[in-house]
């Protein structure tokens, strides 16, 4: 490979809710951004749901993002002054309203720090850096859809046969997340059908497990990395993995909530066997099962 990951050079938007926080999102899941338009109201939603919009011919629920993070909802006199941000997070199109668009700032998410354990929102804050020496705030965008859009049930845990699980149980397994919300979904989903694992946070923290575990002569078999994470992101560590001849062996799965074939081509540009790009057991133990049965041959 001659570069050190995939280009996938990612700003971040920032904005501002009506408390006049400063907030960000990663530029990857972003389609548009539009002035808040009037929606059509729905029923038995969350009440941070505003409504349904049509945009260019596609119907999508408009979130009160202040709403959503516990900050109160936007007040009625200030919507038609603000705006929406429309999202493509797992493979669903969504638009949420804010209350001000300041610019998209470039970004080295090396820089980007996990939050302070005493932030009141930390919740739904996956990361914290400084843009012109103002503290931003990096939206947890798994947070919001979970708590929005609950999961499937049917999609949280898979059934497997005692073959399948037999194929997996000696399998070296490392989830990697820097989401709480999405790091729990895989844990969950693993010991649904009693499969060893171990998990961590951040890209770097992997890797260092990784090489730890290759010196004891057991190396990780299987990873299963998130894309976006701040410090070292999915994007980097598949590479490092395979470029290290002691790691590089391993089937490497990336998941991301970013819904666009960009993201699953670039996976594939670090040396990635599999792209996810929505959550579904399912979808995640057969991988692991090809990755099983690669490993076997």
């Amino acid at each position: 490979m001659s570069s050190s990951k995939a280009d996938h050079a990612q700003g971040l938007l920032l904005f501002r809710l009506h408390n006049q926080q400063v907030f960000a999102l990663g530029t990857l899941k972003i389609q548009e951004l539009v002035p808040f338009q009037p929606v059509t109201p729905m029923v038995n939603q969350h009440p941070s749901i505003l409504g349904a919009l049509n945009v260019r011919g596609q119907t999508m629920p408009i979130v009160d993002l202040a709403a959503a993070v516990g900050k109160g909802a936007t007040p009625k006199e200030l919507l038609a002054s603000s705006f929406i941000i429309i999202t493509d997070v797992q493979r669903q199109k969504i638009g949420f309203l804010v209350r001000q668009i300041e610019r998209i700032a470039d970004a080295n998410w090396r820089d980007i720090s996990p939050p302070d354990k005493f932030l009141g929102n930390s919740t739904y804050i996956t990361g914290v850096t400084k843009v012109d020496n103002q503290l931003v705030q990096l939206m947890d965008v798994e947070v919001i859809m979970a708590r929005l859009f609950p999961l499937d049930p049917s999609k949280a845990t898979a059934t497997i046969t005692d073959v399948e699980r037999e194929q997996l149980r000696p399998m070296n397994i490392l989830l990697v997340d820097d989401s709480r919300t999405a790091r729990k979904q895989l844990s969950d989903s693993l010991d649904a059908i009693n499969v060893h694992y171990q998990v961590t946070d951040d890209g770097q923290k992997a890797l260092d497990i990784m090489r730890t575990a290759a010196k004891s002569g057991q190396p990780i078999d299987i990873l299963v990395s998130d894309i976006e994470m701040p410090g070292l992101d999915g994007y980097e560590l598949a590479f490092a993995v395979r470029d290290d001849k002691q790691l590089a062996s391993a089937y490497i799965i990336l998941h991301t909530s970013l819904s666009s074939s960009i993201s699953v081509s670039q996976a594939r540009q670090v040396g990635a066997d599999e792209a996810l790009t929505k959550f579904d057991a399912r979808e995640l133990i057969d991988g692991m099962l090809r990755g099983a049965e690669k490993k076997a041959h």
